[in-house]
């Protein structure tokens, strides 16, 4: 059987690789080397496992979504990633790379963020261990997610506004990886989501994979059986997407949906729809589909969600649509704001507007009454309330 996981070099079929200036071999050659000895020892597992029940608050409630699932004709469960501690996913991985930076002697993190969760995700676990925290975020996120930010500098961290491109993830990315650079001994990067160059794609889906490793489980308890017929998440890098699908990757029995931004229209040029529109390429430290134009400069995106307003895929999520593994669906920005007020209205749940394009792919699939449907609500609301009002302004 075809196998989706990284291969030894680094590799999903053809995407993937470590495609970094010289200055930074050193850094990313240590890292390739050490991350699975150090995640997979006892002693990090037991550390690992113990801040994520006692500090982050898992596992996550797989909740019965009641009049979801009469709306849509299955059997709806919700993974409420957004009842963890920082109000998203994002703190699954950051807690893994900071024990795994503090092994390896660093002292100095760095961060990319785009709605700011990575980066409270990421303040909050350098304040937990008492590391410097620098957090890169494009001015035009620091302004659409305020309240993030502040919560990062509460937390001590310093938030550097960056002014380049359109000013977005894309951008912040390009800055922190500048910053690792001009200090490559001391520093870590701890990268937000399944993208850069190998090892970051199979640590980060590594460390999220407790999402499905508790899915397995509480389905076992729940319905007598431990796979779903099909799941849903948003797909931006791809982090919450790899660790809701990664123990079942290789399970035929289970279709795997991922939700990306369409923005405005796949066809208006204000989008960030990678798998639809991308061309191989490549876009920090990884070869995989990017939006691009004739010359193969990468064309600016766009999106309603900061989260989600990235031009590449992560190499795991662009092998699984070449190999037709995946089913990904472009939600356009009304269809994600329609998608959110109907679990708002629903089910009592207001969920971060990259989770909204995962609920926006419900409308878009038929199921069957008995089919068992696990959606991942990746984050709270809260971070995006002014956009929802300031939205809702105008219907």
């Amino acid at each position: 059987m075809k196998s989706f996981l990284v291969d030894q070099d680094g590799y999903y079929g053809e995407f993937g690789g470590a495609y970094v200036p010289e200055i930074l071999h050193k850094c990313v050659e240590e890292l390739t080397s050490k991350y699975l000895e150090v995640i997979e020892s006892k002693e990090f597992k037991k550390e690992f496992d113990q801040l994520l029940r006692d500090y982050v608050g898992r596992p996550s409630p797989l909740y019965p979504a009641q009049r979801l699932s009469e709306k849509y004709g299955c059997k709806l469960y919700l993974k409420r990633e957004d009842l963890n501690h920082t109000g998203a996913h994002k703190i699954n991985n950051t807690i893994g790379q900071i024990l795994l930076a503090r092994r390896m002697g660093k002292k100095r993190i760095i961060a990319e963020t785009g709605a700011g969760q990575h980066g409270v995700a990421t303040a909050t676990v350098c304040a937990l261990m008492n590391m410097e925290c620098i957090v890169y975020m494009g001015k035009t996120d620091v302004e659409r997610q305020h309240i993030n930010v502040e919560k990062m500098k509460m937390l001590g961290a310093t938030v550097i506004p960056v002014t380049s491109g359109n000013m977005t993830l894309k951008d912040s990315t390009n800055e922190a990886i500048r910053d690792w650079c001009c200090h490559p001994a001391d520093t870590y990067y701890i990268i937000g989501s399944t993208v850069g160059p190998h090892p970051y794609p199979d640590m980060v889906a590594r460390l999220q994979s407790v999402i499905s490793e508790e899915i397995k489980k509480q389905l076992q308890e729940k319905e007598g059986r431990d796979y779903p017929d099909y799941l849903i998440a948003c797909v931006g890098g791809g982090s919450n997407a790899a660790g809701t699908i990664y123990h079942y990757i290789n399970d035929e029995r289970v279709g795997i949906i991922l939700a990306e931004a369409g923005g405005k229209g796949i066809e208006t040029g204000m989008t960030a729809a990678t798998i639809q529109l991308g061309k191989m390429g490549i876009i920090h430290g990884a070869r995989t589909y990017v939006i691009q134009n004739e010359d193969g400069q990468i064309e600016e995106p766009y999106s309603i969600s900061a989260g989600l307003d990235y031009p590449g895929i992560g190499p795991i999520h662009a092998n699984l649509a070449a190999q037709s593994r995946a089913n990904v669906l472009a939600i356009n920005d009304d269809e994600a704001i329609e998608a959110a007020y109907e679990l708002t209205k629903f089910e009592g749940i207001i969920p971060a507007l990259e989770s909204a394009h995962a609920l926006g792919a419900l409308k878009k699939l038929k199921f069957k009454p008995e089919d068992i449907v696990v959606l991942t609500v990746s984050g709270r609301g809260d971070k995006d309330i002014e956009t929802y009002l300031s939205f809702n302004e105008q219907l």
